[in-house]
Protein backbone atom coordinates (compact mmCIF):
# COMPACT_ATOMS: atom_id res chain seq x y z
CA UNK A 1 0.00 0.00 0.00
CA UNK A 2 1.71 3.76 -0.84
CA UNK A 3 0.59 6.37 1.50
CA UNK A 4 1.22 9.63 1.71
CA UNK A 5 1.95 11.31 5.15
CA UNK A 6 3.06 14.49 6.50
CA UNK A 7 3.55 16.90 9.25
CA UNK A 8 3.91 21.10 10.03
CA UNK A 9 4.84 22.06 13.09
CA UNK A 10 5.64 25.77 14.35
CA UNK A 11 7.28 26.76 17.67
CA UNK A 12 8.53 29.87 19.18
CA UNK A 13 11.63 29.69 21.26
CA UNK A 14 11.25 31.79 24.30
CA UNK A 15 14.92 31.14 25.16
CA UNK A 16 17.83 29.51 22.75
CA UNK A 17 16.19 25.92 23.16
CA UNK A 18 17.55 22.97 21.82
CA UNK A 19 14.48 20.49 20.26
CA UNK A 20 14.75 16.78 19.28
CA UNK A 21 12.25 15.56 16.91
CA UNK A 22 11.45 11.98 15.78
CA UNK A 23 8.36 12.52 13.08
CA UNK A 24 10.33 11.16 9.70
CA UNK A 25 8.68 7.93 8.49
CA UNK A 26 11.39 4.96 9.61
CA UNK A 27 13.14 2.75 6.58
CA UNK A 28 12.65 -0.95 6.90
CA UNK A 29 11.93 -4.23 5.71
CA UNK A 30 8.73 -3.34 5.48
CA UNK A 31 8.23 -0.12 4.76
CA UNK A 32 9.88 1.93 1.94
CA UNK A 33 10.36 5.80 1.60
CA UNK A 34 9.85 6.35 -2.20
CA UNK A 35 9.94 10.30 -1.27
CA UNK A 36 10.97 11.86 1.79
CA UNK A 37 11.17 15.87 2.30
CA UNK A 38 12.22 17.75 5.77
CA UNK A 39 11.91 21.21 5.36
CA UNK A 40 13.40 23.63 8.75
CA UNK A 41 16.41 24.46 10.51
CA UNK A 42 19.05 22.73 9.84
CA UNK A 43 20.50 20.33 12.85
CA UNK A 44 22.46 17.18 13.85
CA UNK A 45 20.65 13.68 11.96
CA UNK A 46 20.89 10.66 13.36
CA UNK A 47 19.52 7.09 12.05
CA UNK A 48 19.48 4.57 15.16
CA UNK A 49 20.79 1.09 14.19
CA UNK A 50 19.06 -0.93 15.68
CA UNK A 51 15.27 0.82 15.78
CA UNK A 52 15.01 2.70 12.56
CA UNK A 53 14.76 5.70 14.86
CA UNK A 54 15.39 8.72 12.74
CA UNK A 55 16.30 12.24 14.93
CA UNK A 56 17.25 15.28 14.54
CA UNK A 57 19.08 17.23 17.01
CA UNK A 58 18.44 21.56 16.55
CA UNK A 59 19.00 24.32 18.29
CA UNK A 60 16.51 27.02 18.05
CA UNK A 61 17.64 30.44 18.50
CA UNK A 62 14.83 33.10 20.51
CA UNK A 63 12.22 33.56 17.79
CA UNK A 64 9.52 31.48 15.56
CA UNK A 65 10.60 28.16 13.52
CA UNK A 66 8.95 26.22 11.35
CA UNK A 67 9.11 22.97 9.96
CA UNK A 68 7.30 20.48 7.81
CA UNK A 69 8.14 16.85 7.04
CA UNK A 70 6.59 15.02 3.61
CA UNK A 71 6.84 11.31 2.52
CA UNK A 72 5.48 8.79 0.46
CA UNK A 73 5.53 5.45 1.93
CA UNK A 74 5.51 1.84 0.57
CA UNK A 75 4.45 -0.62 3.41
CA UNK A 76 4.48 -4.29 2.63
CA UNK A 77 3.03 -6.01 6.05
CA UNK A 78 3.51 -9.86 5.68
CA UNK A 79 -0.34 -11.33 7.01
CA UNK A 80 -0.10 -14.72 8.77
CA UNK A 81 -2.92 -17.00 9.74
CA UNK A 82 -3.63 -15.39 13.79
CA UNK A 83 -3.90 -19.39 15.14
CA UNK A 84 -0.24 -20.24 13.60
CA UNK A 85 1.19 -17.25 14.81
CA UNK A 86 2.57 -18.70 18.27
CA UNK A 87 4.65 -17.26 21.16
CA UNK A 88 8.73 -17.72 21.14
CA UNK A 89 9.88 -19.50 24.50
CA UNK A 90 11.68 -16.61 26.51
CA UNK A 91 15.01 -19.01 26.58
CA UNK A 92 14.88 -18.55 22.65
CA UNK A 93 14.57 -15.28 22.46
CA UNK A 94 16.84 -13.17 20.89
CA UNK A 95 19.39 -10.68 23.15
CA UNK A 96 18.08 -7.90 21.47
CA UNK A 97 14.41 -8.66 22.25
CA UNK A 98 15.08 -9.48 26.03
CA UNK A 99 14.37 -5.65 27.09
CA UNK A 100 10.91 -5.41 26.01
CA UNK A 101 9.94 -8.11 28.22
CA UNK A 102 10.92 -6.10 31.38
CA UNK A 103 9.44 -3.36 33.16
CA UNK A 104 10.02 0.50 31.83
CA UNK A 105 8.78 4.13 33.16
CA UNK A 106 5.09 3.91 31.91
CA UNK A 107 4.70 -0.24 31.60
CA UNK A 108 5.28 -1.10 35.02
CA UNK A 109 4.49 -5.06 33.92
CA UNK A 110 5.71 -5.94 37.60
CA UNK A 111 2.88 -4.51 39.24
CA UNK A 112 0.11 -6.07 36.76
CA UNK A 113 1.73 -9.34 36.51
CA UNK A 114 -0.62 -11.42 39.06
CA UNK A 115 -4.23 -9.68 37.15
CA UNK A 116 -3.01 -10.25 33.82
CA UNK A 117 -1.60 -14.31 34.20
CA UNK A 118 -5.01 -14.52 36.12
CA UNK A 119 -7.01 -13.07 33.40
CA UNK A 120 -5.20 -14.13 30.29
CA UNK A 121 -2.71 -16.66 31.30
CA UNK A 122 -4.64 -20.29 29.83
CA UNK A 123 -5.94 -17.84 26.96
CA UNK A 124 -4.24 -20.06 24.18
CA UNK A 125 -1.24 -18.94 22.68
CA UNK A 126 0.86 -16.21 20.99
CA UNK A 127 -1.66 -13.72 19.12
CA UNK A 128 -4.49 -15.05 20.54
CA UNK A 129 -3.13 -14.24 24.08
CA UNK A 130 -2.39 -10.55 23.04
CA UNK A 131 -5.60 -10.20 20.72
CA UNK A 132 -8.00 -11.12 23.82
CA UNK A 133 -5.31 -8.29 25.82
CA UNK A 134 -6.29 -5.96 23.61
CA UNK A 135 -10.52 -6.84 23.28
CA UNK A 136 -9.76 -6.12 27.31
CA UNK A 137 -8.74 -3.17 26.54
CA UNK A 138 -11.40 -1.65 24.08
CA UNK A 139 -13.98 -3.16 26.27
CA UNK A 140 -12.96 -1.81 29.78
CA UNK A 141 -11.09 1.44 29.20
CA UNK A 142 -12.57 4.51 27.34
CA UNK A 143 -10.71 6.40 25.00
CA UNK A 144 -11.26 9.86 26.38
CA UNK A 145 -9.23 12.83 25.29
CA UNK A 146 -7.64 14.80 28.40
CA UNK A 147 -8.00 11.55 30.64
CA UNK A 148 -4.12 11.70 31.04
CA UNK A 149 -1.23 13.49 30.85
CA UNK A 150 2.73 12.64 29.96
CA UNK A 151 3.14 11.39 33.70
CA UNK A 152 0.48 8.72 33.37
CA UNK A 153 1.51 5.01 33.52
CA UNK A 154 -0.03 1.96 32.49
CA UNK A 155 -0.91 1.18 35.65
CA UNK A 156 -2.46 4.98 36.47
CA UNK A 157 -4.88 4.11 32.77
CA UNK A 158 -5.64 0.32 34.70
CA UNK A 159 -6.90 2.38 37.80
CA UNK A 160 -8.59 5.26 35.96
CA UNK A 161 -10.13 2.91 32.77
CA UNK A 162 -9.32 5.96 30.88
CA UNK A 163 -7.04 7.48 28.41
CA UNK A 164 -5.91 8.18 24.89
CA UNK A 165 -4.07 5.99 22.17
CA UNK A 166 -0.45 6.23 23.69
CA UNK A 167 -2.15 4.83 27.12
CA UNK A 168 -4.16 1.89 25.42
CA UNK A 169 -0.31 1.25 23.69
CA UNK A 170 1.01 1.54 27.27
CA UNK A 171 -1.22 -0.81 28.90
CA UNK A 172 -1.32 -3.50 25.99
CA UNK A 173 2.78 -3.40 26.30
CA UNK A 174 2.43 -3.63 29.98
CA UNK A 175 -0.14 -6.78 29.82
CA UNK A 176 1.55 -8.60 27.13
CA UNK A 177 4.93 -8.02 29.15
CA UNK A 178 3.42 -9.55 31.88
CA UNK A 179 2.33 -12.69 30.81
CA UNK A 180 5.85 -13.13 29.27
CA UNK A 181 6.12 -11.94 25.72
CA UNK A 182 8.45 -9.11 24.41
CA UNK A 183 6.17 -6.07 23.26
CA UNK A 184 7.48 -2.37 22.26
CA UNK A 185 6.10 1.24 21.55
CA UNK A 186 5.35 2.05 18.61
CA UNK A 187 4.53 5.81 17.15
CA UNK A 188 3.15 6.06 14.09
CA UNK A 189 0.92 8.47 10.85
CA UNK A 190 -2.20 6.21 11.00
CA UNK A 191 -5.04 6.12 8.18
CA UNK A 192 -8.58 7.31 8.84
CA UNK A 193 -7.47 8.92 12.35
CA UNK A 194 -10.51 11.60 13.30
CA UNK A 195 -9.21 14.32 14.41
CA UNK A 196 -5.93 13.23 12.64
CA UNK A 197 -2.77 13.46 14.45
CA UNK A 198 -0.16 11.16 15.25
CA UNK A 199 -0.80 7.92 16.96
CA UNK A 200 0.46 5.22 19.08
CA UNK A 201 0.17 1.19 18.91
CA UNK A 202 2.12 -1.83 20.28
CA UNK A 203 4.31 -4.40 18.51
CA UNK A 204 4.52 -7.84 19.91
CA UNK A 205 7.24 -10.42 19.64
CA UNK A 206 5.65 -13.49 18.58
CA UNK A 207 6.78 -16.20 15.95
CA UNK A 208 10.29 -14.59 15.74
CA UNK A 209 9.17 -11.35 14.18
CA UNK A 210 6.97 -8.31 15.45
CA UNK A 211 3.39 -8.20 14.84
CA UNK A 212 1.18 -4.58 15.20
CA UNK A 213 -1.74 -4.53 17.81
CA UNK A 214 -4.23 -1.14 18.24
CA UNK A 215 -6.49 -1.58 20.96
CA UNK A 216 -8.30 1.34 19.98
CA UNK A 217 -9.45 0.53 17.08
CA UNK A 218 -9.48 4.34 15.67
CA UNK A 219 -7.66 2.81 12.45
CA UNK A 220 -6.94 0.11 10.27
CA UNK A 221 -4.46 -2.05 11.27
CA UNK A 222 -2.91 -2.13 7.77
CA UNK A 223 -2.90 1.66 7.42
CA UNK A 224 -0.16 2.11 10.80
CA UNK A 225 3.32 3.95 9.13
CA UNK A 226 5.79 4.11 11.47
CA UNK A 227 8.08 6.59 13.02
CA UNK A 228 9.62 4.97 15.96
CA UNK A 229 9.93 2.46 18.41
CA UNK A 230 11.01 1.85 21.95
CA UNK A 231 10.42 0.46 25.11
CA UNK A 232 7.44 3.11 25.81
CA UNK A 233 6.83 6.46 25.30
CA UNK A 234 9.90 8.06 26.60
CA UNK A 235 11.80 6.54 23.62
CA UNK A 236 10.15 7.80 20.72
CA UNK A 237 8.51 11.36 21.81
CA UNK A 238 8.12 13.37 18.17
CA UNK A 239 9.57 16.56 20.03
CA UNK A 240 11.60 16.80 22.79
CA UNK A 241 12.72 19.97 23.99
CA UNK A 242 15.17 21.30 26.82
CA UNK A 243 14.27 25.26 27.03
CA UNK A 244 11.59 27.00 26.53
CA UNK A 245 8.72 26.35 23.64
CA UNK A 246 5.58 27.29 22.65
CA UNK A 247 3.58 27.13 19.38
CA UNK A 248 0.05 26.48 17.41
CA UNK A 249 -1.41 22.67 17.43
CA UNK A 250 0.28 20.43 14.92
CA UNK A 251 -1.33 19.59 11.88
CA UNK A 252 -0.61 16.16 10.42
CA UNK A 253 -1.88 14.64 7.28
CA UNK A 254 -2.03 10.93 6.04
CA UNK A 255 -3.81 10.43 2.43
CA UNK A 256 -3.90 6.29 0.83
CA UNK A 257 -2.29 6.76 -2.78
CA UNK A 258 -3.00 3.11 -3.48
CA UNK A 259 -1.89 -0.28 -3.84
CA UNK A 260 1.58 -1.24 -4.87
CA UNK A 261 3.11 -4.45 -6.80
CA UNK A 262 5.07 -7.18 -4.72
CA UNK A 263 3.49 -6.91 -1.71
CA UNK A 264 3.67 -10.90 0.62
CA UNK A 265 -0.39 -11.42 1.06
CA UNK A 266 -1.68 -14.42 2.19
CA UNK A 267 -5.42 -14.29 1.75
CA UNK A 268 -7.35 -15.16 4.60
CA UNK A 269 -4.92 -13.49 7.40
CA UNK A 270 -5.32 -11.20 9.39
CA UNK A 271 -2.49 -10.62 11.73
CA UNK A 272 0.26 -8.09 10.08
CA UNK A 273 3.64 -7.74 10.78
CA UNK A 274 6.40 -5.10 9.21
CA UNK A 275 9.53 -5.84 10.77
Amino acid sequence: MRFSVGCELQYEAITETTLILNIEAQRSSGQRLFEDRYTGPSGDVYEVPETGNRYRRLILAPGTHNFRYRAIVDTHPVRSIPDEVQETPVGKLPFDVLPHLYASRYCPSDLMARFAWRQFGNLGSGHEKVQAICNWIFENVDYLEGSSDGSTSAHDTFTLRAGVCRDFAHLGITLTRAVGIPARFVSAYALELTPQDFHAVFEAYLGGRWYLFDATRLCPIDGIIKIGVGRDAADTAFATYFGQLTGPPKVVTVERLGNVANQEWTVDAVSLSRQ
